[in-house]
Parts: C-alpha cells; structure tokens; sequence
C-alpha cells in the first residue's frame, strides 16, 4: 500500500506538471522531465503512460504506471488469489518489456529491437553492428524458434543477469542490462 505522505509527494509532482490545472497530463507535460528528455528511450517511456488512443493521464492512473517504479517490497509473501502488483518483479519485467514491444502483439521483433539499439547506441555503432547485435539476442534469446522474443523469454534472459547488481539496476533497467550484455558480446566476439 502506498502511504498517504508519498500519496501527497505524488499528487504534488502531478500538480507540478499539469501547469494549467487541467486535471490531467498530456505525453508533453512530461517533457518538463529533463532526465526523460535526455534518455534516447524517453518518448517510448512517455507513451507507456498513454495507452494507445488515449492523450489524457488523470492522477490514478499516474500513480498506477508510477507504481512500476517502486522498489520491491522485501519479506511480502503474496495472496495469489490478488493480482499481481505493478512493483512486483514480474510487474516491472513486464513494464520493460513493452518499452520495446511497440506493436504490442507479444513479441519483441528484431525490427524492435533494433529501434532501441539505434536510440540507446546512436552514432556510436555502424548499422551493421546494429543489426549483428540484435540478431545475436534475438538467437539468444528465442528459444522457441520464431524469430522474436516472448515475454517469457525475456523473463528467462533476464535471470541470466550478472549477480552484484543492486536492486534498482536488476529490475527497474533490465532493459539497459539486456541490451549492454549483448553490446558486450558482440563486443567481445569480434575483437
């Protein structure tokens, strides 16, 4: 449950970017967020909080997407009879996740991908390192053969992840970590 004084904290940074008090948030409210107008993925995180055809973010719904962020509560054993939290691990995978699954048909493609690639490593890869690079995650990762990776195959590439990350770098940027591992592969591999 969330507390009252982070209820206040939250409705106070909502407040703060609904500049003419419209009671809701556009996608370019958030652009007064410098750490999201710095980050190649930044307009993909926005749209995360606009579900498709929809341009308007009242509070509830900001304090569900933002629930994504929280970190995991330790020692929470949970009632499988309720649905998962958004905080869960499975909550925040799954968050990741469609950052990169743009059509939202399931599968993260290698066209997917590679958008990503391309934002995250701009200018500092040729395309065709690009490319080299997703298809290897791609082949790492797709275990059933179909030439893009599933939810439950990102899941499973997810806990192949380096031991010594903190929390926050395990589970809110799996999607950072899945993509520097098979930069530094590919990397490696052609040195």
């Amino acid at each position: 449950p969330v507390s009252a004084a982070h209820l206040l904290r939250l409705h106070e940074r909502f407040d703060f970017l609904d500049k003419d008090g419209r009671g809701h948030l556009r996608p370019e409210d958030f652009e007064e967020i410098r750490e999201l107008t710095e980050n190649p993925i930044g307009g993909r995180i926005i749209a995360a909080f606009f579900p498709p055809e929809k341009e308007r973010l009242d509070f509830p719904s900001f304090v569900r997407i933002l629930a994504h962020f929280r970190p995991i509560g330790k020692n929470r054993s949970r009632d499988r009879a309720q649905p998962e939290q958004a905080n869960s691990r499975t909550g925040k995978l799954k968050f990741a996740f469609e950052l990169y699954d743009q059509d939202r048909d399931g599968k993260i493609s290698r066209e997917e991908l590679l958008q990503v690639l391309r934002a995250m490593l701009g200018l500092q890869v040729t395309e065709e390192q690009l490319r080299s690079i997703a298809e290897r995650a791609v082949q790492e990762a797709d275990i059933d053969g179909d030439g893009a990776i599933s939810f439950d195959e990102f899941k499973k590439v997810k806990k192949k992840e380096p031991q010594g990350l903190k929390p926050a770098e395990k589970t809110n940027f799996c999607h950072v970590w899945f993509l520097r591992s098979h930069w530094r592969k590919w990397t490696w591999s052609t040195r």
